[in-house]
């Protein structure tokens, strides 16, 4: 193992430990101020301005309620960081952003509300967001967090350098099918670019490849049964590896938007939040198109992603019937629409198609289009990287090991699902309902 591979597993232990010690410890019951909403955000994409904007459509709406939004972090991590502070003993928001891989232990936990029982008083019509998203957020039977920043992963291809390798203007339509593209794509970028760039484990390469890992008819895990010693699961890390360091047209890309954008890869699997910088970064060098994951015989090939808003379980009630009416308002058709046409990120409601302003944009964005429409071909992600503390960087460094170092994959994914298994006996089973 490389030291980085070393230090992102150490990272990833001692993440686990903090986060295991902090969510649902200490901090008595607040009260706090109900004409105050107090929002933490990253600020996802950018996102600042479109923040302070729906914050100010929020409140001409409610002028009693005054929004106060607070930089809590420059990701997700550090604003989990943030939360675990504020939930052994500090002042806690009436919002808080939580990613795909962080709602989950705070809701085992008790410090986030379940929200199914405050819907009505607050408006929500839970039935109006996509499907996918919102069950992204259930366990348990019940709704732990609402979506906001949703992403799905789409596939960026260069268009020229399709055409040179005598490709057909689309996608693949398998991972098997791109096996064979592989090579002719290879051989019209030459030494030094490659056909396909993944990102790294920081860069969510457990993310990227779940949905590939489907279409070989494996999973990293069903529900808590981990799926890694599955021979399907195997064969698609054996898959990853051949293209990497035997066939050698694909390549682990820490910059790999950034890359596709130069055009020194043909080909990524990048978020739809990725959409604008390489819109920029490609502009007058790389003509590209987007399009479905491999899905082969309709299968879904690709997850969701991203993150949603949640309400401390220890605030007044007061505080969270507010804190749900501002989530229900920003994440409306209207203003997921506008949140969406500015950063990149999928509109998390079903209406919100439907929004002219939408579908003017989509007319205007075919790529930004492929999103939305793959969305049917989605799935929840595997409880294996989203439900265990530290799941993301476990998996994301065993694949990183068999791209980079040629690792042998049963070795690297027997690992991976020995930390996972401790991590689920010692930390989360204990804990999950009877």
């Amino acid at each position: 193992m490389s030291r980085r591979g070393f230090l992102g597993l150490a990272g990833a232990a001692a993440g686990t430990a903090a986060l295991a010690a902090c969510a649902g410890s200490g901090g008595g019951t607040q009260g706090g101020d109900s004409k105050t909403i107090t929002f933490w955000s990253n600020h996802p994409g950018t996102s600042k301005d479109q923040e302070i904007e729906l914050i100010n459509r929020f409140q001409a709406k409610r002028p009693d309620l005054k929004v106060n939004l607070v930089d809590a972090g420059k990701n997700y991590e550090e604003v989990a960081t943030k939360f675990n502070a504020a939930l052994s003993g500090g002042e806690l928001p009436d919002v808080v952003i939580v990613s795909d891989v962080w709602w989950f232990n705070y809701a085992l936990n008790g410090a986030i509300e379940p929200l199914d029982s405050h819907f009505s008083a607050a408006g929500v019509n839970v039935g109006d967001y996509v499907d996918t998203f919102v069950n992204d957020y259930k366990f348990n039977g019940k709704t732990w967090a609402l979506p906001y920043s949703r992403s799905t992963q789409i596939f960026y291809y260069n268009k020229d350098v399709w055409a040179k390798a005598g490709l057909p203007d689309r996608t693949p339509q398998s991972w098997t099918e791109f096996d064979e593209w592989g090579p002719k794509i290879q051989s019209v970028v030459g030494d030094g670019k490659w056909a396909h760039g993944w990102g790294d484990a920081k860069n969510y390469l457990a993310w990227t490849f779940q949905g590939p890992c489907w279409t070989f008819g494996g999973a990293y895990s069903d529900e808590w049964k981990l799926k890694f010693t599955d021979p399907a699961t195997l064969a698609a890390g054996n898959y990853l590896r051949d293209s990497i360091n035997t066939k050698k047209y694909a390549s682990i890309r820490p910059t790999y938007a950034v890359d596709f954008g130069n055009g020194i890869i043909a080909s990524a699997i990048g978020s739809t939040g990725d959409l604008k910088s390489i819109n920029t970064n490609a502009a007058g060098k790389v003509q590209f198109g987007t399009g479905f994951l491999p899905h082969p015989n309709g299968l879904a090939g690709c997850t969701t992603g991203g993150a949603g808003l949640a309400i401390p379980s220890r605030i007044s009630d007061a505080r969270k019937k507010n804190a749900l009416e501002f989530i229900e308002f920003i994440t409306n058709a209207a203003n997921t629409s506008y949140f969406a046409q500015a950063t990149g990120y999928v509109p998390v409601r079903k209406s919100a198609q439907q929004d002219p302003g939408m579908q003017d944009f989509l007319t205007k964005n075919p790529n930004f289009k492929t999103a939305i429409d793959q969305l049917p071909l989605t799935k929840p992600q595997n409880y294996a990287r989203v439900f265990v503390p530290g799941g993301d960087q476990i998996i994301g460094t065993g694949l990183e090991q068999i791209g980079l170092q040629n690792r042998d994959t049963a070795a690297a994914f027997g690992d991976i699902a020995n930390q996972l298994q401790t991590i689920i006996d010692r930390q989360i089973t204990p804990k999950l309902p009877k």
